[in-house]
């Protein structure tokens, strides 16, 4: 069953793809299933993990990952085998309704796409679903205590990643702007190894390799001449000069751009920015 096909049986059969989106840290996994209650969701696509109900059936974790890279291609399913099991159990599955965890609709739209399933639907913002204050405070938790949450109990993440597992949750909901009565569910603390607090000031080897690969996804004709950081109080300002085609069209604006870079860089390489500048440079 080629790609085009699957893609096709799923919209014919009704599959409506909902994202859940918002930057890294600020809570989407442990809202996850709220909202999968609320529009009725089937399974949930987070990290690299297919998730039904409170069981993995199928792909693996990016949190167990050692470091930036490998975190973001589990993430966006770029290895074949990983992306293939994940398809293979899509294609047995009978759902209705599935969603994607994001921290951009740029990355819910790849995963979509190399996943074989039908365009999203509907996006739902973290601010929907988390007031301003939960969404701080989980940032807070995130760069200081370098915790994630997945949306399962610890006993179904200790079998597979046992070595991640730190803490587990009960949490309690209360009605918000899209939610209108309380629940509550069971949610893993992990602490991955690229999300270390107490790990050294990153190196700008290392973040030029995290730019280069978030360039890369974003646009492979875009190359990075020069990555500069500064940190101040845990915070990360980065100065990034790319160059540019002479005439080539980049799809979305520079704020955009900046903002997927940060995005990028938060989520896999576990550190906090606070701004991004980038400078163009044109040739040929």
């Amino acid at each position: 069953m080629n790609r085009l096909f699957r893609f096709l049986f799923r919209k014919v059969r009704g599959v409506r793809v909902y994202a859940l989106v918002g930057r890294s840290g600020t809570g989407k996994s442990h809202h996850s299933k709220l909202v999968a209650k609320k529009f009725k969701i089937n399974l949930i696509i987070d990290d690299g993990l297919l998730i039904k109900g409170d069981r993995l059936i199928a792909g693996k974790s990016a949190k167990e990952d050692p470091n930036f890279l490998a975190a973001v291609r589990t993430a966006v399913f770029d290895e074949e085998d990983h992306r293939r099991e994940v398809v293979d159990v899509l294609n047995r599955e009978k759902y209705k309704r599935i969603m994607i965890i994001g921290t951009s609709e740029k990355m819910v739209n790849k995963i979509a796409l190399r996943l074989g399933l039908p365009e999203i639907s509907r996006y739902i913002h973290i601010e929907e679903v988390a007031s301003q204050e939960e969404i701080d405070t989980a940032m807070r938790v995130r760069y200081t205590e370098g915790k994630h949450v997945i949306p399962v109990p610890p006993i179904e993440i200790t079998r597979n990643y046992p070595q991640i597992v730190y803490d587990s949750m009960k949490v309690f909901f209360r009605t918000g702007r899209i939610i209108r009565h309380r629940q509550s569910f069971e949610k893993t603390i992990v602490r991955p190894e690229f999300s270390r607090p107490d790990k050294e000031n990153v190196s700008e080897v290392t973040l030029m390799q995290m730019v280069k690969h978030c360039i890369d996804e974003y646009d492979k004709v875009i190359k990075v001449k020069k990555v500069k950081s500064k940190e101040e109080k845990g915070e990360y300002s980065i100065y990034v000069t790319l160059q540019v085609p002479v005439r080539h069209y980049i799809g979305q604006t520079m704020s955009e751009l900046q903002d997927y870079i940060a995005e990028c860089i938060e989520k896999y390489g576990g550190l906090l920015v606070s701004k991004v500048s980038i400078e163009i440079e044109e040739w040929g």
